[in-house]
């Protein structure tokens, strides 16, 4: 115990006064005996000692009055077990992802948090609030009470390292004591290791009673006939329990197919068709866990023509012609010398087809065709040279060819996780007739090749830009070379190259993905164009690109749905926005990452340890209870006590 004026202890000296009071109260008097009192004798004995017995406790109570009250102004306490850390400025982190929709004992987890927040934070507590959307620096629980109501779920999946580099950034004399409330999905120790050693984490998990989910992942256009497409939906189920779950397809708010779905494992897909006209609408499930990824929203454009030119001899070329047919591409094949390089620009594809040289002025032309937007495919001759290549490709990525080698190879693996095989195959297939080549360049390069050879190098990679993609070959891919225009390898691979990766005609895009998006349209310098749908609209970042502009969203729009791109009242383009679907499994929480840190179970216990473990314990107020308590008894000894 110490105290915080210990000078006035000095007047416990005056304990002195009642106890000399209590000594000349006891001094002796001479004795004399009447006789007609003697028969008192025995009475005044015993009286005597009651009397005594009576100043005893008196005496005592008084003693114990005035130390209580001279101990109560010294003002005695015990000191706090964690008072170096008594000034630390206060920072809440709070989850506001779409996993924080789960219910928990009392209603939505995110709901119950920002209820805790509001009841039992201190009036008087200045901090600063940081959620996956919003920052509020400096304030206090008053300022922020409306916006915490009317807090909204952010598209943006939970990170906590990039809000603890914002808080690390806030430069202060004092440390830190942290807060997180967060329901953990998706948490990695990996994100805990930006966080200032001298910070103070405390981490507060409300926990979902229910974690059953199911989530529609994707949609993509398996076949395209002449009247229908067959459109593929992929579903993810976190859920022991296997009951079916309706399912249904929406253009335009207009149910246009509807069926069940019975989860046999973790993965489904389930195929509908739709008529083959402009779709822009959504498929959408019931389920009893999450809500936000129970919609995917999705848009088919009008049917539009690839325009596609390869550059090579003819004879060259015959197999392109065969792949590209006419209704679904505008192909064409011209030779190095009566190529007009006025048409490249207005291509979406172009092969270079075993040119055995690559003129400057074409590189300039295809150089710049790239950074617009087109895809490039390069099958090299084997009359090229490797540094020519390296040269030529060196403007679009890191690659590295080497020396032409005469030496057969079998083409063997395929990259089924690469994009230009993504939904091609129903199956993963190891078997297959093997194409082969007589010759080869070998290729390194830092992406992960789509096609390998039977030594494991490269046969087919891609190098991809911001808005398009380049692909190489590492051998010629003529009759005499190589058999590979045999191998039923050689459409889904050119056709997907021409579908520059993605499926035909889907135009969806994920909140938060800074994919570009390119738009057919000649605009003037000063006009902008605006993405809109009936509750939002927004202008993203654009570039005009001759007769393109390429649009960037980022973090645009808010919410998910279905909008349209105009310019001015003039509709362009319609498209699609999801949510990111990287929340869906509520179970994907590991608490072994937060064992080295300290879990409170409410917000009022968090404030409670603090003030705790911070505030040094006075206890002079007991000191004066203490006192009042002797002062009763003292005035019940003198009134009550004979």
């Amino acid at each position: 115990m110490q105290f915080k004026h210990p000078e006035i202890l000095y007047f416990l000296f005056l304990l002195i006064v009642p106890i000399l009071v209590h000594l000349f109260q006891f001094r002796r008097f001479k004795k004399e005996y009447f006789t007609n009192v003697r028969f008192l004798s025995a009475l005044s004995v015993q009286t005597r000692k009651s009397s005594k017995i009576k100043k005893l406790l008196l005496l005592s109570c008084r003693l114990l009055l005035l130390s209580c009250i001279i101990v109560a102004f010294a003002q005695p306490f015990f000191e706090a077990k964690d008072k170096e850390n008594a000034t630390n400025e206060m920072y809440i982190i709070l989850d506001n992802s779409f996993s924080m929709q789960a219910k928990g004992k009392k209603g939505e987890l995110l709901k119950r948090a920002v209820q805790e927040l509001l009841e039992d934070t201190p009036e008087n507590t200045t901090f600063s609030l940081l959620t996956n959307s919003e920052d509020f620096w400096d304030t206090d629980i008053k300022s922020i009470r409306s916006s915490l109501q009317n807090l909204k779920y952010s598209a943006t999946p939970f990170q906590l390292d990039p809000i603890l580099a914002k808080i690390k950034g806030h430069k202060s004399a004092f440390k830190k004591d942290i807060i997180i409330i967060t329901d953990g999905v998706g948490l990695t120790e990996q994100q805990l290791k930006n966080r200032d050693k001298n910070d103070v984490p405390y981490f507060i998990l409300p926990k979902a009673e229910q974690k059953n989910n199911t989530s529609i992942d994707s949609v993509y256009i398996n076949e395209i006939s002449d009247d229908f497409y067959d459109i593929t939906v992929e579903l993810s189920h976190y859920s022991a329990d296997l009951k079916a779950i309706p399912i249904a397809v929406y253009n335009e708010n207009k149910m246009v197919a509807k069926t069940a779905v019975n989860f046999e494992t973790k993965k489904k897909s389930i195929n509908f068709t739709i008529a083959k006209q402009p779709f822009h609408g959504y498929v959408s499930i019931t389920d009893n866990g999450l809500s936000y990824d129970n919609t995917l929203y999705f848009t088919i454009s009008k049917i539009k023509k690839t325009n596609i030119i390869s550059i090579g001899e003819p004879e060259k070329s015959n197999f392109l012609s065969r792949i590209y047919t006419d209704n679904e591409f505008n192909f064409v094949n011209s030779t190095i010398r009566s190529l007009d390089y006025n048409s490249v620009e207005k291509q979406d594809v172009i092969i270079l087809n075993e040119l055995d040289d690559i003129p400057e002025a074409l590189q300039t032309t295809l150089r710049s065709f790239v950074e617009k937007g087109g895809s490039l495919v390069v099958i090299p001759s084997e009359r090229d040279t490797a540094a020519n290549l390296n040269q030529f490709l060196g403007n679009f990525g890191v690659i590295q060819f080497k020396s032409f080698e005469n030496v057969e190879k079998l083409i063997t693996k395929i990259n089924f996780n690469h994009p230009l095989f993504k939904a091609v195959f129903e199956n993963r297939i190891t078997n297959f007739q093997y194409p082969k080549t007589n010759g080869s360049f070998t290729i390194s390069n830092t992406n992960a090749a789509a096609l390998y050879n039977d030594d494991q190098s490269t046969f087919l990679t891609a190098l991809p830009n911001a808005i398009s993609t380049v692909y190489v070959f590492s051998a010629p891919i003529n009759t005499k070379n190589s058999n590979f225009q045999q191998s039923p390898l050689i459409v889904p691979t050119f056709y997907k190259m021409a579908m520059n990766s993605q499926p035909k005609g889907i135009n969806l895009f994920t909140i938060g993905n800074p994919n570009p998006f390119l738009v057919d349209v000649t605009l003037s310098k000063d006009a902008v164009l605006t993405v809109t749908n009936s509750s939002e609209s927004f202008i993203p970042i654009q570039q005009i690109i001759n007769d393109k502009v390429k649009l960037t969203f980022n973090d645009y729009p808010e919410e998910a749905g279905n909008y349209g791109i105009y310019n001015q009242k003039e509709l362009l383009e319609n498209i699609s926005f999801n949510y990111d679907r990287t929340e869906s499994n509520l179970s994907a929480v590991n608490e072994n990452v937060l064992s080295e840190y300290k879990i409170i179970d409410s917000v009022a216990n968090v404030f409670d340890t603090l003030q705790s473990n911070r505030l040094d314990n006075q206890i002079w107020k007991w000191f004066v209870i203490f006192a009042l308590l002797f002062l009763v008894t003292e005035m019940a000894i003198i009134r009550f006590m004979k």
